[in-house]
């Protein structure tokens, strides 16, 4: 793969350069410049920077222009390590006498047949929402449509929104990508792009700017953002980015995730506060203490870092909510229960025990667990597009831990019969509703168990479960339905589009989608030693890589985040609709560090070490630290303006999250001579 530059010029002698990839399928496809940069203020644009000389040397290309405003001399450089890519470094100066305020624009028009289709890393992805989600957030349509509905043939957004701040656009013919760093000498950068029937670009902002509207995380879109930098007169400023190109194949942003991750590496360091053995310590408490209610023998979902403000709202900082699996319940009751036998802890052992009791008992007219309990209403369907659902992802995340719990159990001579008739329910459920081509559906009626949503792969994680299952019952009927359903999903995963788990944002990409794929993959390939499986894990983590922090954050300096010093490096975004940093990644770490081993690829084990490592901060390691509880830890990181102001952090403690790091803490502990992490 190598990314070409070619030198061509119109009847009117000006000068445009073409970049393409020796892998495109034509020679009519190219990432075509014909400016260097084009200047604008808060009202229009105010000129372009024509491209007046283009000289080769030594394997660089040397180009100039000016206008009126400014003058920008620049040096593109071919980078020839690993996929290879070009380095574009712009000297840009101000002209004018006076103090003016201008955004600064690189574009690029991606030229071949086809509708475009797109990914900002952790930000948007494809069309980013069907038509018929019920969740508002950015939808792209090559048609345009209503901003106020945020839809558009067009979009640039902030740079923090993007786990690596890069715009890839494909057509039929090749892939094209603009990249650039978070912040630049004119401050946060931004990315774009627009498609439609009259061209396809990409660009880089100087600095940032989100049109047509800005998303801040809920359904009524805030207006255009337009960020300007103060020039004086005279002033020079130096700018860089990177452009790179390849196949039209979808998987092709994959090499450049990879390239500028290991650049990244170098560049953005780690912080765990602690090692593995302390974060379960502490975490196996914090889930005990702060979010067991043994009155209603459940995980509460949350807890108040302040507990007088907690106190004063009448408890309501605390919620009494427990869903079976996801956001509390099976899978972290799981967690304390194999650290509380571990380490001889018997209140954590009762207690893991007391809430999955509980959720055994709680099966629904359909044959499933029910989602939720919520406290003066009872057992529930949990909070999905209607309150007659009860979602695929929950129900199996629930079973699958379930059954490890009923395997660490056995193996220490303890047997559940109503853990195991539970279960078999839930699993039998899962075999007579799956469809002949191997769909599970995504949402089941409560009473009837009828799917009444097939589409999504909210039901891919019953893979993990009947695989687990067949093992524990010995039975090949369910390992049958995996395989058949693996057949199934793997759609999603060659589409690069992965979309339906969680209950909350409906059908759309996230990266819960990313790490339930991995887990039903990796055990697929557990099962049979089947390299098309193999080949299915590595891509669903290549994508799940691609809502990965590669980078720190630059945090305003007095917010929160910035004097904790928080890395964000390892972290993950929720999802295009939940813009926020989440650890829900250390669901996969078991299977990550697994797929590292069948595959040698040093690359998985770096990228699940720099996740577990970003939530080894923010645990908190005693009472008062950050204005937390011993043991507590937060749902949300805010990167951006989304829901809060970047550098924010959610002052509740959530049961998943603590749950999921006890969890993970020991999942990873054998592996910590590799992973180095204490």
């Amino acid at each position: 793969m190598a990314t070409c530059i070619k030198v061509k010029k119109d009847e009117t002698k000006q000068s445009e350069l073409q970049v393409y990839s020796s892998e495109r399928k034509s020679d009519h496809a190219f990432l075509r410049l014909d400016s260097l940069l084009e200047i604008y203020n808060s009202e229009n644009v105010v000129e372009k920077i024509n491209i007046d000389v283009v000289k080769e040397e030594a394997g660089c290309f040397y180009v100039s222009g000016t206008g009126d405003f400014f003058s920008v001399q620049s040096e593109w450089k071919y980078v020839k390590t690993g996929c290879g890519f070009i380095q574009v470094d712009l000297t840009v100066c101000y002209k004018q006498g006076a103090v003016g305020d201008f955004g600064l624009q690189f574009n690029a028009d991606l030229m071949g047949s086809g509708r475009p289709t797109w990914m900002i890393p952790g930000a948007f992805y494809k069309e980013n929402r069907f038509e018929h989600n019920t969740r508002k957030y950015p939808r792209y349509d090559y048609r345009g449509g209503s901003h106020e509905e945020m839809v558009s043939d067009h979009w640039s957004f902030r740079s923090d929104r993007a786990a690596l701040p890069a715009i890839f656009a494909w057509n039929e013919e090749m892939c094209g990508a603009l990249c650039v760093e978070e912040m630049s000498e004119l401050g946060l950068t931004g990315i774009g792009f627009r498609g439609n029937v009259s061209s396809t670009s990409i660009w880089v902002n100087f600095p940032y700017k989100e049109e047509p509207v800005t998303f801040v995380g809920e359904a009524i879109p805030k207006p255009k953002d337009l960020s300007l930098y103060t020039f004086q007169p005279g002033e020079t400023v130096h700018l860089q980015l990177k452009i790179y190109t390849a196949s039209p194949d979808l998987h092709s942003y994959d090499p450049f995730v990879r390239e500028m991750y290991q650049l990244h590496q170098q560049e953005y360091p780690l912080n765990p506060w602690m090692g593995l053995e302390e974060a379960a310590e502490l975490t196996a408490h914090g889930l005990y203490r702060w979010h067991y209610m043994p009155e209603h023998r459940i995980l509460a979902e949350t807890a108040a870092f302040d507990r007088e403000f907690n106190n004063n709202v009448k408890g309501m900082g605390d919620r009494p909510h427990m869903h079976v699996g996801w956001v509390s319940g099976v899978p972290y009751a799981y967690a304390l229960l194999t650290y509380g036998r571990k380490n001889g802890i018997q209140e954590y052992v009762d207690a893991a025990i007391d809430v999955i009791d509980n959720v055994a008992s709680a099966i629904a007219p359909s044959g499933t667990f029910w989602a939720s309990w919520v406290l003066g209403k009872g057992w529930g369907t949990g909070w999905n597009p209607k309150n007659t659902w009860l979602q695929a992802r929950t129900i199996a995340e629930a079973a699958l831990f379930l059954i490890r719990a009923l395997r660490s159990e056995k193996q220490l001579g303890i047997h559940h019969p109503e853990w195991e008739k539970a279960v078999q329910s839930n699993l039998n459920f899962a075999v007579d509703h799956q469809c002949m081509d191997g769909n599970f559906g995504s949402y089941y009626h409560c009473e009837t168990g009828d799917v009444e949503e097939w589409d999504g792969a909210g039901g891919i994680l019953w893979i993990a479960s009947l695989l687990e299952g067949s093992g524990y019952f010995d039975n090949d009927r369910y390992r049958s339905a995996a395989e058949k359903a693996g057949h199934y999903y793997e759609r999603f995963v060659l589409d690069e589009y992965i979309y339906g788990a969680p209950e909350d944002v409906h059908l759309t990409p996230t990266s819960e989608d990313a790490y339930n794929a991995v887990v039903a993959y990796v055990l697929l390939y557990e099962n049979n030693k089947n390299e098309k499986w193999l080949e299915l894990a590595k891509q669903s983590a290549d994508w799940l890589m691609t809502f990965r922090w590669t980078y720190n954050l630059a945090f305003p300096e007095k917010t929160f985040l910035h004097q904790y010093d928080f890395r964000s490096r390892g972290a993950d975004q929720a999802s295009p609709s939940n813009q926020h940093l989440h650890n829900y990644g250390l669901f996969c770490v078991p299977e990550m560090l697994r797929l590292w081993k069948y595959t040698d690829d040093p690359y998985y084990l770096d990228r699940t070490r720099d996740h577990i490592a970003c939530f080894l901060q923010f645990i908190a390691r005693e009472d008062g630290d950050f204005n937390a509880y011993k043991g507590m830890v937060t749902e949300r990181f805010y990167n951006t303006n989304c829901f809060q102001p970047k550098g924010m952090m959610l002052t509740l403690s959530h049961s998943w999250c603590v749950g999921l790091m006890l969890y993970a803490a020991q999942e990873a502990l054998p592996f910590n001579s590799v992973l180095q992490l204490s």
